[in-house]
């Protein structure tokens, strides 16, 4: 069951460990996650594009009860983050120690652990997670 995800994984590592997306050679749009065709202007996209990871809290939630699997991250803060380029990216804020979370706060991208596929031989998946900027 879980052999399938691992070429999956691997498929999109170069998104999830570094931001990339695609800029529309049309109207300069840029655009996270990929698409083949420009949200903006309907024109064909395949330029990538890797965003510098920065960006602010557009809007989070707190989960006090988080869902099975990710009992050890609780309380789990999920944020909408406005790229600095432009796009939104809904990722998990981490590092925040004893600081409450704010709507403009500024953020940047570090790869932690999502979770785990499986038993003990399965795959440990990561992504970006957002801190708040130093």
């Amino acid at each position: 069951m879980y052999q399938m995800e691992i070429p999956r994984h691997w498929r999109l590592k170069q998104q999830r460990y570094s931001l990339v997306g695609e800029i529309c050679p049309h109207c300069d749009n840029k655009i996270f996650p990929p698409r083949d065709i420009c949200p903006n202007c309907h024109g064909e996209t395949k330029i990538p594009y890797t965003f510098n990871g920065r960006g602010e809290v557009y809007s989070f939630t707190t989960i006090e009860e988080p869902p099975s699997g990710f009992e050890e991250q609780k309380p789990l803060t999920v944020a909408l983050v406005k790229l600095e380029e432009g796009p939104m990216v809904t990722a998990q804020l981490t590092d925040l120690g004893d600081q409450k979370p704010e709507i403009g706060m500024p953020v940047e991208m570090v790869t932690r652990k999502l979770r785990n596929d499986g038993d003990e031989r399965g795959i440990i998946v990561y992504g970006p997670k957002f801190r708040p900027v130093l």
